[in-house]
Formats: C-alpha cells, sequence, structure tokens
C-alpha cells in the first residue's frame, strides 16, 4: 500500500492534471479534501514521533513580528536596524541559524520582531528546518514578507505559508458544523452559493467522517474555505510586503516592479541605509491593530504619558487580565471616558468593548 506521502503525490498530481471548470469542480473538491485529510494525518504520525526539534522563542511586548524571507534579503540589517538587536549579517546565504529576537518601540507599543532563518522552496514539508520556521511564525500576530529588490519571488514564500495552514490577510469563513446523532447531513445556506452545491458539502465533510450533521454557510464559501474549517487548524495572520535594497537600483526598474507588485501593496526600503524605515514602523503599528488606553485611578488623574497598549477588539475583561490576575475575580465595575462611552464616566462591565483613547477606571472588591 502506499505511504502517505506517495498518497498525497499522487493526488496532488492528478489536480495538476485536471483542468478546472464546472464539471470538474466536485471531483477537484473531493480530491483536496482527501489531500487535507492524509497531511493531517501525516502531521499527527510525525508528531507522535518525536518529530524535529522547534525552536523555543519567549514572546515579549504587545506584539510578535516574524521576519520571514529567503536566504539573503536583509532579514538580520532589518532587524538591527528597527530595534536594539545585533542579529550577525553577512553577505551568504543561511547567517541566521536560530531565532533572534529584537523590541522595536514606537508610539508607546512594545513590538517583539523575530528575525528568522531564510524560507525556502520545500519549507512546509522540513525542508532546511523549515517546519520549526513556520512554527515560529504561525504563533505570531503579523508576518512581514521581505523581498530582495532583484529577487522579487513573493509565490515561493505565500505557497510555503499556506501549506504549513498559514492564511495571509484572511477571515475564517462564517460557517457552522453541529454533529447531530442522527438525520444525515443537512446544508443551509443564508447567500447564495456560487462555489459549492449541496452534494460536495456533503461529500467534502464525509472525507472527514462526518455523516450526521446541520450545516450553516453564512456566506459565500469555497471548497478551501470549508476543508480550512473543518480541518481547524488554520491561522489567520495579516501581513506587509516589504522589497528591500532599493538604494542599489535605479528610478527606472523600481518604478516597473511598483507595477508588477502592485496587488501586494509593496512597501520600498532600504535596511543597510536606513531609507523610508520611519514609514514601515508606522505601518506596522497601524497593521497590528493598536488602540492606547489611558488608566484613571479612582478620584485621581489619567495617565496620558503611558498608555496601555492592547488589539483593536479588546474589552474591560481583557484590560484587567493585563494588569492582575486578580483583577477579573475582584471585579465590581468599571468607568469609561472617550469613544466608546455613550457619556463620560459611563458605568460598564467586562464585557464592554474599549476604542482608541479610552480612558479608563476599574473599580474591585477589597
Amino acid at each position: 500500500m502506499p505511504s502517505l506521502e506517495e498518497q498525497i503525490r499522487e493526488l496532488e498530481e492528478e489536480i495538476k492534471k485536471t483542468p478546472y471548470n464546472k464539471a470538474t469542480q466536485h471531483h477537484i473538491g473531493k480530491l483536496k479534501a482527501k489531500i487535507a485529510r492524509l497531511k493531517g494525518e501525516a502531521e499527527k504520525r510525525a508528531a507522535k514521533s518525536g518529530g524535529a526539534k522547534g525552536y523555543s522563542v519567549r514572546k515579549s511586548g504587545n506584539a510578535s513580528v516574524a521576519i520571514v524571507g529567503l536566504p539573503s534579503v536583509g532579514k538580520s540589517t532589518l532587524l538591527n536596524s528597527l530595534t536594539e538587536a545585533k542579529s550577525e549579517v553577512a553577505h551568504y546565504h543561511f547567517t541566521t541559524l536560530s531565532v533572534v529576537p529584537g523590541l522595536m518601540e514606537y508610539r508607546g507599543a512594545k513590538i517583539q520582531l523575530l528575525d528568522l532563518p531564510g524560507l525556502i522552496k520545500g519549507a512546509a514539508k522540513g525542508r532546511g528546518r523549515g517546519k520549526e520556521i513556520l512554527s515560529v511564525v504561525r504563533s505570531s500576530d503579523l508576518i512581514i514578507l521581505l523581498l530582495d529588490v532583484f529577487e522579487l519571488n513573493i509565490e515561493v514564500m505565500i505557497s510555503e505559508l499556506r501549506a504549513a495552514g498559514v492564511r495571509l490577510d484572511e477571515r475564517p469563513a462564517d460557517i457552522s458544523i453541529s454533529r447531530t446523532d442522527r438525520g444525515g447531513i443537512v446544508v443551509n445556506s443564508t447567500v447564495r452559493q456560487t462555489h459549492l452545491n449541496e452534494e460536495l458539502v456533503k461529500d467534502i465533510l464525509k472525507e472527514y467522517g462526518i455523516i450526521n450533521a446541520n450545516v450553516v454557510l453564512r456566506e459565500d464559501v469555497t471548497d478551501d474555505q470549508l476543508i480550512d474549517h473543518i480541518t481547524g487548524n488554520r491561522v489567520y495572520i495579516p501581513s506587509l510586503t516589504i522589497i528591500n535594497k532599493i538604494d542599489i537600483s535605479d528610478p527606472g526598474y523600481l518604478k516597473k516592479i511598483k507595477l508588477r507588485m502592485q496587488p501586494y501593496n509593496p512597501i520600498l526600503i532600504s535596511a543597510e541605509k536606513e531609507i523610508a524605515l520611519e514609514g514601515l514602523r508606522e505601518r506596522i503599528y497601524t497593521t497590528l491593530s493598536f488602540i492606547r488606553i489611558y488608566l484613571r485611578p479612582r478620584g485621581g488623574e489619567a495617565d496620558y504619558v503611558e498608555p496601555l497598549i492592547v488589539r483593536r477588539g479588546a474589552t474591560v475583561r481583557d484590560v484587567c487580565d493585563i494588569l492582575h490576575r486578580d483583577f477579573n475575580r475582584r471585579f465590581r465595575f468599571a468607568n469609561v471616558w472617550g469613544k466608546s462611552a455613550r457619556f463620560p464616566g459611563q458605568i460598564v462591565g467586562r464585557r464592554h468593548l474599549l476604542q482608541d483613547e479610552d480612558v479608563l477606571t476599574i473599580i474591585t472588591r477589597s
């Protein structure tokens, strides 16, 4: 019997040979589901056998940013230019053999940057310690795709990240699957489906051993999105595309690559000459969706000098978790001034959603 890897290769070759159209859509969708299931089995077996030793990275700061790039694109130089870290820099491949962290402070936020070894083709299958590198990337809050101005092969990185379950600049599809004891698979959709039909949804679920379930699709879903939802081990991370070493190029060539790379909205910099790095810092900060919360002690004045930095979508509960582990247990109520308050000093509970530059007072039991 063929090994899991051989089965996966055969199925991938079949997809490559099959032209995609309405007639083949169902067949390709089933093949994708089978590949995803087999890959999941292979990963579980590798984990049981011990697998490769991963990189150990202690997260610090308000967010973590992974610098991903092919070998020798300037990752270490960028880290050194943006932080106080001293990552070894040399003009040959694979200088960085481990993860080197650095801390960038900007607008009150402390942002951890991670200089990773070069990502190469086949990384998702373990080539060049790729699995260890990608495990660090999966736990980051933002991914920087760093390119050399003369080597713009971004597709390799995106492909390897996707194979490792990383979904760049996407969000999970609005799908609900509730398993039942009987009744088969019932599919309901609140919008018109242009990619999937009921039969394909059922076949994909059956590939994963799901034979009784209620499925609700609340948006137009693709087969890949449905498979991602069932698999459940995907991560959805924002990204920035950065083109480095513009100091060794000419304006005419830069104009051409801007046009070519337009879909990725690239930021053009020189890490070595520190060109356009301030704009990059701002893009990192805004992409991470930070908000500033000014804490005000009861009966005192708000601290506008050192705000608490949290991510957009944070609640009063999240702030309590950051401040002290007992704050949620002893919480009584909070007062809020600012954009999220209906009126100054509004009394709110732990579920209250905060906004940028809110002033917050937390009242706890003694």
